[in-house]
């Protein structure tokens, strides 16, 4: 009975986001004056697939959708970059402050954003960096990296110390083991690890809020917000959810893409941890 009730919850669930999605996808293809009106659905008037041309042109939603791309790209391949040694690191070599250093990352987990994000504007504005991309890098960086190497360090640790032999043996220094041999053994965990930290950046509203006030730095979160606000003077919802639609796409499309990929890598990650 309690497996029925699970698969009834669960279908509803399925159901009512599709319709939400669905709902969204219809309306970018409908005028103002039919999102409001009782045959929304029928179409009279066609698909407006002009309102995705007026909202990719007109709205900066090409600006804001590139400025998004370039933030994800970015500060997911630092966060790699630095979550993946360090996580290996810590695994697989024992020394002093060893566990202090993993205890820091678990606590940095546990840092509300909104504690320090006054400090880091603070500092910021005294050193004229606010509306700069590569902090906003920066800075989306530096919050991600403990989640990174708390997520790899359950991959690493579950590696056999075969590898690293075998790889001492042919001459391999530890440096390029880990990046020739230890690093591609971790593959979906790193994948899994991509798509979190790009879905989290992409979607990210607050820090860049505060840090990326001018239209030609906003990431989509920002842009979709002031697109919002400014519908009480254009009421051009047709383009908005047409914008809606475009911001949710590559989110979507990596779902479609590396689904396996990221059920694998979950619960590998739950297996090992």
């Amino acid at each position: 009975m309690l497996k029925k009730i699970r698969y009834v919850l669960v279908t509803g669930w399925v159901v009512f986001t599709f319709v939400l999605i669905g709902w969204v996808f219809f309306a970018s293809l409908s005028t103002s004056s039919e999102i409001f009106s009782d045959h929304m659905f029928e179409f009279r008037s066609g698909f407006h697939f002009d309102n995705y041309l007026k909202a990719w042109n007109t709205q900066k939603v090409s600006v804001f959708f590139m400025n998004s791309l370039l933030y994800t790209a970015v500060s997911c391949t630092a966060i790699i970059i630095i979550s993946s040694p360090a996580a290996y690191v810590l695994s697989r070599y024992k020394f002093r402050g060893n566990i202090i250093i993993q205890n820091m990352f678990i606590a940095a987990l546990g840092i509300p954003l909104i504690m320090i994000i006054m400090p880091l504007f603070g500092i910021a504005s005294a050193f004229r960096l606010t509306n700069n991309r590569f902090v906003l890098m920066f800075l989306y960086t530096a919050v991600n990296v403990p989640f990174g190497v708390f997520f790899l360090l359950a991959f690493f640790k579950d590696l056999s110390a075969t590898y690293e032999e075998a790889a001492a043996i042919d001459g391999c220094s530890p440096v390029k083991t880990f990046w020739k041999i230890m690093l591609p053994l971790v593959q979906p965990g790193l994948v899994t690890l991509t798509v979190f930290t790009f879905i989290t950046i992409w979607n990210e509203f607050f820090m860049s809020l505060i840090f990326a006030n001018r239209p030609n730095v906003r990431p989509v979160a920002v842009g979709l917000y002031n697109m919002i606000q400014s519908m009480r003077y254009t009421g051009d919802w047709g383009g908005m959810f047409a914008s809606v639609v475009i911001v949710f796409l590559p989110t979507f499309i990596l779902y479609i893409f590396l689904s396996d990929k990221i059920i694998k890598g979950v619960t590998a990650g739950a297996i090992k941890g």
